[in-house]
């Protein structure tokens, strides 16, 4: 397919805020295997305008992995996640901790909400599900649910769950997060190197079902490197983790556990992601939530509330992925409903979805022909990119 002049007069005028010119069926070859296309869908509250990416995981030289900043607790645009990490394309990937307005002094850390693995190395698991940034999940959805794809090179739908522990000469305790703005009550929660350097004060705020309630006032935090207690605090603190190091960050019964542990003593931590079906090692994951699974959308979608979307699908027995942005400009704002997402993945083949982070998040970039950077495409509702945790990012190459 030759490459459309469309392309760079929408890379140039994607910040505007008016809507695109043109209305019409456009599509674009980006890269071998990777496409890119724009059209109308016709909504129950209007006109929305779709922007859809098509990744062939069949070509050799295409793959996927996660776009972030380098660290769980920050946010970056996805066009300078993209051209940092030497993608072709992408869009915008899981909700995430955006605000602290229930927790006035208490740092957002910008961190997302679900899972995380970015090139086979898992960098965070899920926050409970009452502590969820975001719309309210469908029913039988959790934070623990995932897009992703495997070592194999197919994309699939799962489940990953936190599986790891801490041992000390006298206990074993059950690890209740990894590098997490949100720990469930009564538990202990690991934060490593990957974490970043904000503060982790929010992780020992609201509840396993009130993300507003209260920030915990029985604290304690433990630093152990290279297997040994080095020093504590009672409340947790922030700054860049050295390699070889996990601050351990307890609340309530947790914080009473970590108490226990004097400078010296030995502790092993252990944790891994454990998938619920595959059997796979996945090389990228990241959360948002199911919307259609096996060609039919998932019971009680919403079919009221419009928004921009951003979604991605699977077809051809995880073999491609499309990945779709809705576009914000004032013409469409109104946007889909989740369960005209599910419909509209649905037409364009595939057989699962999965809703991510819209309204102003929404964002889709590629690179036109013979430029060295991705361009946004779609025209974020904000009227500017925003910033944020992480995406899902297509490289072509061998």
């Amino acid at each position: 397919m030759a490459v459309l002049t469309a392309l760079g007069a929408l890379a140039g005028a994607a910040q505007a805020e008016a809507a695109p010119a043109a209305a019409s069926h456009k599509r674009v070859r980006v890269a071998p295997g990777v496409t890119y296309e724009e059209f109308d869908i016709k909504a129950a509250k209007g006109v929305a305008h779709a922007h859809v990416l098509k990744v062939d995981l069949g070509n050799p030289q295409v793959r996927v992995d996660l776009l972030y900043p380098g660290a769980v607790a920050s946010r970056a645009q996805v066009s300078r996640m993209a051209d940092a990490q030497g993608a072709v394309a992408g869009v915008n990937g899981d909700f995430f901790n955006i605000s602290e307005a229930q927790h006035p002094g208490v740092e957002a850390t910008g961190a997302s909400v679900g899972p995380a693995v970015a090139a086979g190395q898992a960098l965070k698991a899920a926050v409970p599900n009452g502590q969820r940034f975001g719309p309210a999940l469908p029913p039988d959805a959790t934070t623990e649910d995932v897009f992703g794809v495997g070592s194999d090179g197919r994309a699939r739908l799962d489940r990953l769950a936190l599986d790891g522990s801490i041992r000390t000469a006298d206990v074993e305790l059950p690890l209740g997060g990894l590098n997490q703005y949100a720990l469930p009550v009564g538990s202990v929660g690991a934060f490593t190197s990957a974490w970043g350097s904000a503060s982790r004060v929010r992780a020992t705020c609201g509840t396993d079902t009130d993300r507003a309630a209260p920030c915990s006032t029985d604290t304690h935090e433990v630093t152990v490197r290279d297997g040994k207690v080095v020093s504590a605090a009672g409340t947790p603190g922030s700054g860049a983790i050295d390699a070889w190091t996990t601050v351990l960050v307890g609340r309530e019964a947790g914080a009473q556990q970590l108490r226990k542990l004097a400078t010296g003593d030995a502790v092993e931590v252990e944790h891994r992601l454990v998938a619920a079906t595959s059997g796979t090692a996945y090389r990228l994951a990241l959360g948002g939530y199911p919307v259609l699974t096996g060609g039919k959308p998932l019971p009680g979608l919403d079919d009221t509330a419009s928004a921009v979307r951003t979604a991605v699908g699977i077809a051809e027995d995880g073999r491609r992925v499309l990945l779709l942005a809705l576009d914000g400009a004032a013409a469409y704002r109104s946007g889909l409903t989740i369960a005209e997402v599910a419909s509209a993945m649905r037409r364009l083949g595939s057989d699962d979805a999965f809703s991510l982070d819209g309204g102003g998040s929404s964002t889709l970039v590629a690179r036109k022909a013979g430029a060295s950077a991705v361009s946004v495409l779609n025209h974020p509702s904000g009227g500017a990119e925003r910033a944020v945790p992480n995406g899902i990012g297509v490289f072509s190459g061998s």
